[in-house]
């Protein structure tokens, strides 16, 4: 049987698969427990990997939540797992880029949101479909949604479940760019490059003040950055020494 989600390293990249092609990716909970394991593996490889990249085998990221398993009865192994592992990819210490073809609807779409990047593919097509099959949202779509596209373009995707395509994406900041289909996964990948090139100390401490600002006032988050910063990093010297040497 094959894996849910693969893995495959490149140097100090890491590109997570999510490998049910023939379903489009659907996430079941089985694909969920195998996203969670590569998750916390990579929580404690910390340092070793600058950047993750998360995407879909196939032609699609994910059609969503597997609803097929939940007509069947499939359960996770506890009833906020799926949300949880989501968290979990949130708070990874590496900068978590989504590279996105083709449907990324509901499920799909909240796992993406918790990218701190995202690059789609022309073919990429964004979708909240929560209202057509009468559910709402638990795995943080009303949070992530509206702080990556503005509360009213939220509103609008969630209250309509019309499709926003790749280039509309990148426009409304949903996604960081578009590129034709085929430039995708070496697009992802030199992004990646590119990130996990600097200080994985300075990505890390980054991503958390980034991510502690959103729930502060502006004046706190400055002062949370200016007492909470840890400052220079332990390859600092080493790295502007290089520098100096060019």
């Amino acid at each position: 049987m094959s894996d849910l989600v693969t893995r495959r390293d490149d140097g100090n990249v890491c590109i997570l698969t999510l490998n049910r092609p023939e379903a489009l990716n659907a996430l079941s909970p089985g694909l969920f427990g195998e996203l969670r394991g590569h998750v916390e593996t990579l929580g404690r490889q910390g340092d070793a990997f600058g950047a993750v990249i998360l995407t879909g085998a196939g032609r699609a990221f994910s059609a969503g939540n597997d609803l097929k398993a939940i007509a069947a009865g499939e359960k996770a192994p506890s009833p906020h797992f799926q949300a949880e592992t989501v968290e979990m990819l949130e708070a990874l210490p590496q900068v978590v880029i989504g590279a996105v073809r083709g449907a990324c609807y509901t499920g799909g779409l909240e796992l993406v949101l918790a990218c701190d990047l995202i690059v789609a593919s022309d073919t990429a097509k964004f979708c909240d479909t929560h209202g057509k099959f009468s559910m709402v949202p638990l795995w943080g779509m009303t949070v992530r949604l509206p702080r990556r596209v503005g509360l009213s373009k939220a509103r609008e995707m969630m209250f309509t479940g019309r499709v926003v395509v790749g280039a509309e994406a990148a426009a409304i900041g949903l996604a960081n760019s578009c590129v034709p289909d085929a430039e995708l996964d070496a697009t992802a990948l030199a992004l990646a490059k590119q990130v996990a090139a600097n200080s994985p100390w300075t990505l890390r401490h980054e991503k958390v003040l980034l991510n502690r600002a959103v729930g502060l006032s502006y004046e706190d988050a400055i002062r949370a950055e200016r007492e909470q910063s840890p400052g220079r990093g332990p390859d600092s010297a080493a790295r502007v020494a290089a520098f100096a040497k060019r």
